[in-house]
């Protein structure tokens, strides 16, 4: 039977990314996009609830990402999540769940971007 790993969320960039190079030289840019869900309490109460979720830009992603991302900017991001295991001198283990993105779609106005150059505010891996 197949399975399914995709995600898709719209939210904003809660800090500029940071941008690494990994030992084999690879672009990878990390950032977190916050969402938020609405909802009543059993008295009625309307509410709210932050989400913040890790997200990972590789190679060609990361580069625009790096140049065009800002904080507090409103972006659409799909692709899949990923479970990392971080193995801890004391034997613990720590898991990191992370979104890698493939197509991230700014959302915001394109003046709303001060270091964006780029005419094109889609900013898919499958494009670059």
């Amino acid at each position: 039977m197949r399975t399914v790993n995709k995600v898709i969320i719209i939210g904003n960039i809660t800090r500029d990314p940071v941008i690494k190079n990994t030992e084999n030289n690879k672009k990878i840019a990390l950032f977190t996009i916050a969402t938020n869900r609405y909802f009543k309490t059993a008295d009625g109460e309307s509410k709210s609830e932050a989400e913040f979720h890790n997200c990972v830009a590789w190679w060609n992603l990361a580069d625009r990402v790096e140049k065009h991302l800002l904080k507090g900017k409103l972006v659409y991001a799909e692709w899949r999540l990923k479970t990392r295991v971080i193995e801890k001198e004391d034997w613990d283990k720590i898991y990191k769940t992370e979104i890698v993105v493939s197509n991230l779609i700014f959302l915001n106005k394109r003046s709303d971007f001060d270091k964006t150059s780029s005419s094109n505010n889609d900013l898919s891996d499958d494009k670059f």
